[in-house]
C-alpha cells in the first residue's frame, strides 16, 4: 500500500468518525443541555408574605421541589424578616423547556414586608437526597 492510499484511507476514517459523531449531537433532545435552569423574573408583595415570577427548566424523570427563600436587607438584625415557599415536584412540569411557576412566601412568625423594603431571594432546586443545586439570586426592592 501505498503511503498516499494510507493517507486517503485515514482522512476517510477521520471524516466518517465526525460526522457519525456530529449525527449523534443532532440526534440527541436539543435542551438536553440545559440542565436544571432556573431564573428570578419578578418580586412582588403578596400579603401577607411576598410572591416570585420564577423561569425553570428540568430535565424528564427528576424528583426535586423548587424552594424560594427571602430576606430583607434594610432591617436590623434584630427585625430581619424572612419568607420561604415550595413548590412540589408534582406540580413542575420538566420536559426540558420553558415554564412559568409563582412561588408564594409565607412569612415566618412575626415578619413583615413594607413597600420599599429591599429583600435578597434565593430559588433552588431541592431533591430528595437531601442536595440544593440550580441556585438563582437576586435583591429586589418592594
Amino acid at each position: 500500500m501505498t503511503s498516499s492510499s494510507l493517507r486517503r484511507r485515514v482522512a476517510g476514517t477521520a471524516a466518517t468518525v465526525l460526522m457519525i459523531g456530529a449525527g449523534a449531537l443532532v440526534a440527541a433532545p436539543s435542551a438536553s443541555a440545559k440542565a436544571n435552569l432556573l431564573s428570578i423574573d419578578k418580586v412582588t408583595r403578596h400579603a401577607p408574605g411576598l410572591q416570585v415570577k420564577v423561569t425553570y427548566s428540568c430535565d424528564t424523570g427528576m424528583d426535586h421541589e423548587l424552594v424560594a427563600n427571602a430576606t430583607t436587607l434594610n432591617h436590623s438584625a434584630h427585625d430581619q424578616s424572612i419568607a420561604a415557599g415550595t413548590i412540589k415536584k408534582d406540580q413542575l412540569v420538566c420536559d426540558y423547556k420553558d415554564h412559568v411557576a409563582l412561588v408564594t412566601l409565607r412569612p415566618a412568625a412575626g415578619a413583615h414586608f413594607d413597600k420599599g423594603d429591599k429583600v435578597k431571594v434565593t430559588v433552588f432546586y431541592f431533591d430528595n437526597d437531601g442536595f440544593r443545586y440550580g441556585d438563582a439570586e437576586t435583591v429586589a426592592a418592594l
